[in-house]
């Protein structure tokens, strides 16, 4: 039981984070290297605010998802459009993505290396105990899992209600129709790098009310978030949600019964065996 309940809480924060990528790349296209940078971001966001006001990091996310969407948005339009704009096919798109992206992160690194140093860094914030079936666990993970199931439940009814959902939604399955029905699909698109940028900085900040972390941990997170989006199936919410569960189950279940050092090893054997007897994820489509 404290294996399953660990990893709940754990996957559901992953779910937010993961959610960030799933709408850069399932809609916008972009395979986002710096993801992981972005969380790290808003995680130095939140203990700023903590250290500053002694409030709630909660209240960070006020000033912290606001910053990450202009970011982003600034982001698409100066670097992505470009790449867009003289591709000549997805495939292409997707190498020069990944190319300027991952330079992206080293700059990322390297500024948050210089106003936040290269100490590791966490804070202590509602680190008393909370009893869940007679185990004790940290308050902590419960308030950011509630917190990640809120705003996960919000996006996910915001993209399936609203007509600026459906249109997110309808470029994520094809760009070409979309266009073709009146829906503007570069500043659709900008808008899904925008908002996933966002999305992914509301997820470091809930992470950093129990995690240790450093300015060059944010790579871990892309390939987490990366695991977690092809498990699921590239642009389906629902996949990601779940997958994001099945990584958190996985790696709570490797660290108690085996070895903490093995986590990440334990989330890279589940990837290779998806790549191979699933391709297109739990939840995603087979092409014809």
């Amino acid at each position: 039981m404290d294996i399953v309940i660990i990893g709940l809480l754990l996957g559901g924060t992953y779910a937010l984070m993961a959610m960030g990528l799933q709408l850069q790349y399932g809609v916008a296209r972009i395979m986002n290297l710096a993801n992981g940078e972005m969380l790290i971001a808003g995680a130095f966001g939140a203990f700023w605010f903590y250290l500053g006001t002694k409030a709630s990091p909660l209240l960070a996310l006020l000033f912290v998802i606001p910053l990450a969407f202009a970011l982003n948005w600034a982001i698409y339009r100066v670097l992505i459009l470009p790449l867009v704009r003289r591709a000549k096919s997805q495939g292409k798109l997707e190498v020069d993505s990944i190319l300027a992206t991952f330079g992206l992160s080293f700059i990322f690194i390297g500024i948050m290396v210089a106003v936040f140093g290269a100490q590791y860094t966490d804070y202590a914030y509602l680190s008393e105990p909370i009893f869940i079936f007679g185990e004790r666990y940290g308050l902590n993970r419960v308030v950011a899992f509630l917190a990640s199931a809120a705003l996960c439940t919000g996006l996910y009814v915001w993209l399936h209600k609203t007509r600026a959902g459906l249109a997110l939604r309808a470029v994520s399955v094809n760009p070409s129709a979309a266009g073709l029905v009146s829906i503007n699909v570069a500043r659709t698109s900008a808008f899904a790098f925008a908002l996933g940028g966002a999305v992914t900085a509301a997820g470091g900040v809930l992470l950093s009310m129990y995690l240790t972390f450093d300015a060059s941990y944010g790579v871990v997170f892309t390939l987490k978030a990366l695991i977690i989006v092809i498990l699921g199936g590239v642009g389906d919410i629902r996949g990601t949600i779940v997958a994001a569960f099945i990584l958190g189950l996985a790696e709570t279940a490797v660290a108690t019964l085996i070895d903490p050092g093995l986590t990440l090893a334990a989330a890279y054997i589940l990837f290779m065996i998806v790549l191979l007897v699933r391709p297109e994820g739990l939840f995603g489509r087979r092409t014809a």
